[in-house]
């Protein structure tokens, strides 16, 4: 049949030779039937028919495989077509094209068999996997996606970018040139008078799917119609993933270091390997480089950082840090060992005060790491095999010093070995671990009146749980000796000293469990009454020295324990009984948790005379009531709080108090209250007030907050405060203001934290992030901050799902 006879509207497909014609709808019709008609057939009168099997058929793929591309049949229609079958076809009046995902429609348009040239004109369209193009000329090799595109418009499926261009060049199907284009991820509204928030312009921009980046070159960045950044060449990210370039500058300005501008350059050197290299200006100092290195293979991984700044000016030397991370599991005759190192250094004692938010070298959303004034060397190499596990550790300190606010350096372990031992199928349901430690303590004797010390301790326990649906019953006895080896004589003459004491232990509880109703809630209702009485001899322990020992607090989790104290040098004599009762309310279906409430107290029968240097024995034999409560009524509505009470006093000797309100997605506020009396253990009192939050500031009269209408933007309030009611002051502020819009995010934060008892910094940070694009920032990096100090903090500008090719389909 000619094709030029053919009615309107009709639809031509790319024809076959004749032994390859495709029959008619009615003969597949048949043929499909065929098979079913003879299963029919075989079946007996009145036998009853076989269920059909269903097969799994994909539908509807995101993306075609590259071998069934290349055999996709070429379907095309208009009002008025004509040519040559397997050669040539003219389309007029709605022309279209269709191969695979890839639509073309136009006024006019000939197509090209033997080449798979397409060649349109007038109101051109082209959509590919949901990427659309408009334009007035094209011509292109349609599978291999090769040729151009004058006067074009573009929007992208993935990110939502859209510009305009005198002229497309498509490289193929990942690789496309636009020239004096524009760029932006503004959403377009239906006004004659809309302009973009942000817009791009450029000489040219090259696009690369493959590796998802976008580079621009002669340009310049306009935001609200301002240019505010010139771009000789710049690349972007097209998609989340990562690339190699230039990342967003650095800008700020500090009291002390004068302008500051770092210029970071990432290198992805492969899909586990990368670097950054940042080099960095302060205006009072001197300029710095720093580095950083990450890696992640199967079976190890790690990151490398380290900052250099030769000649500051203001402490007339060099500055350094250095930072390394390692972990891996290495092939042994033994079996699989694990290797852990964790090293971070500095040049001096003010790196701390000097450096305290710059990080580079170190990730740019790890604020405060230089902070630390105590910095770990460590190495651990361990092993496990059956119920044995063996590690071998190196620690050691530095210590940074402020003459105003010392403090004192913990002990090194140079080295420390330490073995377990804990079966886990023992007859009689026992239950039973050894454990030996021997561990050499080295610090700087001019912090310390106690000598160096080589502690060795063992560690035996043997239990036996009885578990049942109504309560359990668990004795355990536990036996711990240990030895010191002096590097100089103790008080009393003596250079070595041991000690060995049993422990013996009896843990129960009993749970009632019965439905109850309240305020129109059906619960499941607990009552959940616990008893533990331990046991320890009194040894007399006051001349041991305390490496790593300190008491515990007084709290839920610590009252139910055998020892008063954390670490191995000083065991208590213990001789007492606590008891305490807790009541829960179960959501039947669900089965969390609504409310908590619980009591404990201790009964003690006989002094504590092992205490801390310097503390005073433990006379009292009632100790302080533990209150407790927890409410999770709705998702959304939480509140914690744990309160110490002294019944001889009437007092309160700590409480805590804590909720929370989050409604939704960017929408939480946090508050808590916290005082402390003086103790044995604190001696300084304390009152504190925190609130955080993040909350919009339309929501506050009713708005909705962040929701579906994102063009109209949204403004949102962010902070947390720490106040002490002691003092009277803020001790800790940070305090913002977001504004998301349909395509830009800005933040403004001043962050005030004290450094130490006469100090404080103080900062102002601003930020544009330019939504698929790059981020602008003025100062440190604000997000880092609100991600570290505001609870339950939500980035505005978070990754959106990647939406379908058929969401744009035509």
């Amino acid at each position: 049949m000619d094709p030029r006879r053919r009615p309107p509207s009709a639809l031509w497909s790319e024809p076959a030779p004749p032994s390859r014609r495709r029959p008619g709808r009615w003969v597949l019709l048949a043929c499909a039937l065929a098979p079913l008609g003879g299963a029919l057939a075989q079946q007996a009168p009145g036998a009853a028919l076989p269920a059909p099997v269903l097969r799994p058929s994909p539908a509807l793929p995101e993306a075609l495989p590259p071998g069934l591309r290349a055999q996709q049949p070429v379907f095309v229609r208009g009002e008025r077509l004509s040519g040559r079958p397997d050669i040539e076809a003219d389309i007029e009046g709605d022309a279209e094209l269709r191969r695979g995902d890839t639509v073309i429609r136009a006024d006019r348009m000939h197509y090209d068999v033997p080449t798979d040239r397409a060649q349109a004109s007038g109101s051109v369209l082209i959509n590919r996997a949901g990427n659309r193009y408009e334009g007035s000329l094209l011509d292109m090799e349609v599978d291999a996606f090769h040729g151009f595109f004058s006067d074009a418009r573009y929007r992208f499926l993935e990110t939502g970018a859209h510009g305009e261009a005198t002229r497309v060049d498509f490289i193929d199907r990942d690789r496309s040139v636009v020239h004096q284009a524009t760029y932006t991820t503004c959403e377009r509204t239906d006004e004659a008078s809309w302009q973009p928030d942000w817009i791009l312009r450029a000489r040219r921009i090259e696009l690369d799917r493959v590796e998802d980046v976008g580079r621009a070159e002669g340009g310049v960045l306009e935001f609200k119609g301002v240019p505010i950044l010139p771009v000789p060449a710049i690349s972007f990210p097209l998609s989340d993933k990562r690339k190699t370039g230039l990342l967003p500058p650095t800008l700020g300005l500090d009291s002390v270091s004068g302008f500051e501008y770092a210029q970071p350059w990432y290198w992805n050197i492969a899909p586990n390997r990368d670097a950054t290299f940042t080099p960095l200006l302060m205006t009072r100092r001197g300029v710095a480089l720093a580095g950083e290195f990450r890696y992640l293979e199967p079976r190890y991984r790690g990151e490398i950082g380290a900052q250099y700044m030769p000649g500051d000016r203001l402490r007339d030397r060099d500055r350094w840090a250095w930072r390394g991370r390692h972990s891996a599991l290495l092939d042994t005759p033994l079996g699989g060992m694990g290797l852990g190192l964790d090293i971070r250094r500095v040049s001096d004692d003010d790196y701390w005060r000097d450096f305290t938010q710059r990080g580079t070298g170190f990730g740019s959303d790890a604020p405060g790491q230089l902070a630390e004034r105590l910095l770990p060397g460590e190495g651990t190499l361990s092993w496990a095999g059956g119920p044995h596990s063996v590690a071998l550790r190196a620690l050691k300190w530095q210590t940074l010093q402020d003459p105003l606010a010392p403090i004192t350096p913990p002990y090194d372990r140079l080295p420390q070995l330490h073995w377990r031992y804990a079966p886990t199928q023992l007859p009689a349901g026992l239950d039973a671990s050894v454990e030996a430690d021997y561990t050499h303590f080295s610090a700087d004797r001019r912090w310390y009146a106690q000598p160096n010390a080589r502690r060795s301790y063992a560690l035996a326990q043997l239990s036996r749980p009885f578990l049942a649906p109504a309560g359990f019953v668990t004795p355990r006895l536990q036996l711990h000796a240990t030895n010191y080896e002096f590097d100089a004589p103790l008080a009393n003459g003596q250079r070595s000293a041991s000690r060995v004491l049993p422990t013996f232990s009896l843990d129960s509880g009993l749970v009632f469990e019965r439905d109850a109703r309240y305020f129109g809630r059906s619960f499941l209702q607990t009552l959940e009454p616990r008893a533990f009485y331990t046991y320890t001899p009194y040894r007399d322990q006051s001349l041991l020295p305390v490496y790593d020992t300190a008491a515990t607090d007084f709290n839920f989790a610590t009252i139910y324990t055998e020892n008063a104290f954390g670490g191995n040098d000083r065991l208590a004599d213990n001789n007492l009984l606590t008891l305490g009762v807790t009541t829960r309310l179960l959501d039947p279906d669900s089965g969390a948790e609504a409310a908590r409430f619980g009591i404990a107290q201790r009964l003690r029968f006989s002094d504590q005379r092992v205490t801390m240097p310097g503390a005073p024995p433990v006379s009292e034999r009632l100790s302080d009531v533990l209150l407790g409560a927890g409410l999770n009524w709705a998702p959304e509505w939480g509140l914690d709080s744990t309160l110490q009470y002294n019944p001889k006093t009437g007092r309160s000797l700590r409480t805590t108090i804590g909720a929370r309100y989050s409604p939704g997605p960017y929408r939480t506020v946090s508050a808590a209250y916290r005082m402390q009396k003086v103790t044995d253990l604190i001696t300084e009192p304390s009152r504190q007030l925190d609130m955080g939050w993040q909350w919009p500031l339309d929501g506050l009269w009713g708005g909705a907050g962040r929701g579906p209408d994102r063009a109209a933007g949204r403004w949102y309030s962010v902070g947390r405060l720490n106040y002490s009611l002691k003092d009277r002051k803020l001790v800790d502020t940070v305090v913002g203001l977001e504004y998301e819009s349909c395509c830009w995010t800005g933040r403004v934060v001043l962050e005030r934290l004290q450094r130490s008892i006469d100090s404080s910094s103080t900062r102002v940070m601003l930020q544009l992030e330019f939504q698929g694009f790059s981020r602008l920032t003025l100062g440190a990096n604000p997000l880092a901050s609100l991600r570290q100090h505001v609870p339950r903090y939500q980035d505005l500008g978070q990754s959106r799902p990647i939406p379908s090719r058929f969401s744009q389909y035509d």
